[in-house]
């Protein structure tokens, strides 16, 4: 039993839903930093205030995958979850632009990302539920063309608001109409286009679905594990668990000791220590035989990648690195490098701002074309040397933004978002398709949720360090940062020449 081949339309509509989610997504990243520099943040302290967005994908995601895997109702298995996050997004969505202080902005970023994160994750897995093999690229890009047009739009918001005259400046500590009039359209497009994907998709029944697995049981290997190979693998956990907390403890006093930059704390406690004692609680529960549970399912994955999961890890790492900074730092930099103001108030600085939401409007559209170009690229070449190639050329976007002197259209608007544009086409659609390939349909969501995890750890890194590393050895000098991430995109690419693509995957029992 096979899984039916699906026309164009029927692969339209069961994307569909991402085009709101994109605009949710581009109007955080585009005006965020905006808002939060307009609520009074300084600049150092804008990656701190970030950290909530991939700190949230990092508890969210595996967590919803792990469920969605397990979910089946009235309305489906993951279409329960795009409605429910499409909701709580969108209420995010009006609030976020209405923050009164800085604290509360900050808050709201947590609760949209988290919300955001509730209906991406699945439709990740939606697209390995519902297609045939040789369909999964089509699909993925389906979704990577979907996101580029909703985030060009979105990006665009606040200067279409404007040029129909809508106030795109306001007093001290005040979000300038525009950007609340974007947030607004963009909370009731994120709700209906998904709920549109909701009413006009189909999903498998679970029967169907092991139908499938059983069809195709050898593309995966199975492995189940005795007793004592858990209470080896339990002291495994335990003493690696150890180890991270000594580091994060000995980190974490040299950061107080020698009086650096709090968003470090997020490296040495977020990751080190909150790492460790996850290790910790897994090595504890493993050595007691509790471990039909879904921790100790994800410690245990996660520690046992296949070989083409660890090695699109280090090409995610380095890329999400990479927009990371882009997303945090471009209005920072445009506005005191090409526009020499920090004033947030000023007509200069408003009119960098709304410039930048023209560059990601870009990109992004940039994308939405790339996104049926490279998969004929990776045809008659390969996906690695594909997504080697476009992430070059966005590197290259991200630092050449450092040699503009006059913001033209062109130059400023155009030049160096081909690249980027390019790389995020390619970023979005060639690694889960190339893993996508090697999963079991019972375990889609799950894997598409640890996968998250090499999105989100970068960012996590970028919000600890970016503002240390700025503040040190650049002045303070936002562009720095794109500078640090265009490198970045290019090792990634590199990095990417490595990967071994038709890989099986082994499947912890």
């Amino acid at each position: 039993m096979e899984k039916r081949t699906l026309s164009f339309w029927q692969i339209w509509n069961m994307s569909f839903g991402f085009l709101g989610i994109q605009m949710g997504f581009a109007l955080q990243n585009s005006n965020v930093s905006r808002i939060f520099q307009t609520l009074g943040a300084n600049i150092d302290d804008i990656p701190i205030l970030w950290v909530a967005a991939p700190l949230t994908g990092l508890i969210i995601q595996p967590i919803i995958g792990y469920f969605s895997d397990r979910t089946w109702n009235k309305l489906g298995r993951r279409k329960p979850y795009f409605l429910i996050g499409a909701i709580l997004a969108s209420a995010a969505l009006f609030i976020m632009p209405n923050s009164p202080v800085l604290w509360f902005a900050a808050g709201m970023l947590w609760i949209m990302d988290a919300s955001i994160n509730v209906s991406m994750e699945p439709f990740r897995a939606f697209v390995g539920d519902n297609l045939p093999e040789k369909q999964r690229t089509a699909g993925f890009a389906m979704q990577s063309f979907f996101i580029g047009i909703g985030a060009y739009f979105a990006s665009k918001l606040p200067l279409i608001f404007t040029y129909y005259g809508v106030q795109n400046t306001a007093p001290l500590g005040i979000i300038p109409d525009s950007v609340k009039c974007s947030f607004y359209l963009g909370g009731i497009v994120f709700f209906l286009t998904v709920l549109w994907t909701v009413l006009r998709s189909k999903e498998y029944s679970p029967e169907e679905l092991a139908a499938f697995e059983k069809h195709n049981e050898n593309a995966y290997v199975k492995e189940e594990h005795s007793t004592d190979w858990f209470t080896n693998n339990a002291k495994s956990h335990l003493s690696k668990g150890m180890l991270f907390i000594v580091i994060s403890l000995i980190f974490s006093f040299a950061i107080y000791h020698y009086d650096l930059k709090k968003d470090l704390y997020v490296l040495s406690i977020g990751l080190l220590g909150v790492g460790g004692i996850a290790m910790l609680i897994s090595g504890i529960l493993q050595k007691g035989n509790r471990t039909s549970n879904g921790f100790v399912t994800i410690m245990n994955d996660f520690q046992f990648m296949p070989k083409i999961m660890k090695q699109l890890a280090w090409v995610q790492f380095f890329s999400w690195f990479a927009l990371f900074s882009m997303w945090i730092y471009t209005t920072l930099a445009v506005t005191q490098h090409i526009y020499r103001t920090t004033d947030t108030t000023s007509l200069a600085y408003n009119t960098g701002a709304n410039q930048v939401g023209e560059m990601f409007a870009n990109y992004n559209l940039i994308a939405a074309i790339a996104s049926f170009l490279l998969p004929v690229l990776a045809k008659y070449t390969s996906a690695k040397f594909t997504h080697f190639v476009a992430l070059v050329c966005g590197g290259l976007g991200l630092i050449s933004i450092y040699f503009i002197k006059e913001p033209t259209t062109f130059t400023m608007e155009w030049l160096p978002m081909i690249g980027v544009g390019i790389a995020w086409a390619s970023i979005l659609s060639i690694p889960y398709a190339m893993l996508s390939g090697s999963l079991p349909s019972n375990k889609m969501g799950y894997y598409m949720g640890v996968f998250n995890f090499f999105i989100v750890i970068p960012q996590l890194v970028a919000a600890s360090i970016l503002g240390f590393l700025i503040a040190t050895f650049f002045n303070s000098e936002p562009i720095y940062a794109l500078l640090i991430g265009g490198v970045s995109m290019i090792i990634a690419g590199v990095l990417a020449l490595t990967i071994s693509e038709n890989s099986k995957i082994t499947v912890n029992g």
